[in-house]
């Protein structure tokens, strides 16, 4: 009898793991999937909750397994160019195509657009690593309304909340709570979006963020890259 109780209680431990593991296998896979294709293109949109908080413009992507990544990024009115190889980049200015490593000014603490970039550039995942690193930070994934959709990790929504700054330069992230969803059809992943909540303390200021970050992918496998000369010039 006990042997029977026994035997019954693992087969459900084991069967509530599956249960809970496999949307979240689903999603990588997905990911992977992506990943593998030949190349592919994406359009990021991004939402500012509480009315007043800086509205960037969409960002335009499309990249090429094993090489290039080009990247239209608007910000109100102004449109940056940025070529991506590996962890090397430039962004096009209006003297020309500028490496990202060059960017850096002497003073850490000067304002410059060129520092921020670089810094993007750096820190920069394609969709189909970012949605892979999200399906492995999701607490767990279930079916929802079509999507496979969860709670995200406090530290996985800390470093979406970083802007890029990692370590000693990382900003203090009060309450972080976040979620995601993944739109998956056929095993491929079609659509990525996620919410981070929480506040950020940065040079000792306090600012409230709710931010939600849409990315739908289209042309799989039929994406067309063509990269300035100039800009090649400036990568290694």
């Amino acid at each position: 009898m006990f042997r029977t109780v026994l035997l019954g209680t693992f087969a459900l431990l084991v069967g509530t793991s599956f249960a809970l593991a496999a949307p979240k296998d689903d999603a990588a896979a997905a990911a992977k999937k992506l990943a593998d294709a030949a190349n592919y293109s994406w359009k990021t949109t991004t939402e500012m909750g509480g009315g007043g908080q800086f509205r960037p413009g969409p960002t335009e992507g499309k990249t090429e397994k094993g090489g290039f990544t080009l990247l239209s990024i608007t910000r109100g009115e102004n449109t940056t160019e940025v070529v991506i190889k590996g962890d090397k980049g430039a962004f096009k200015t209006a003297d020309g195509w500028q490496a990202a490593d060059e960017a850096a000014p002497a003073d850490a603490n000067q304002r410059n657009p060129g520092r921020f970039l670089a810094r993007m550039i750096q820190t920069f995942k394609a969709p189909a690593a970012q949605a892979l690193d999200l399906a492995e930070k999701a607490k767990e994934l279930k079916e929802v309304e079509g999507t496979l959709a969860g709670d995200l990790t406090e530290e996985a929504v800390k470093a979406l909340m970083a802007f890029g700054r990692g370590g000693a330069n990382a900003p203090e992230v009060k309450n972080p709570k976040g979620s995601v969803k993944f739109w998956i059809k056929d095993g491929t992943l079609l659509k990525l979006q996620f919410r981070v909540q929480g506040t950020v303390t940065f040079n000792d200021q306090d600012r409230d963020i709710d931010r939600t970050t849409t990315t739908e992918i289209k042309d799989i496998g039929s994406t067309k890259i063509e990269v300035p000369e100039d800009a090649k010039k400036k990568l290694p």
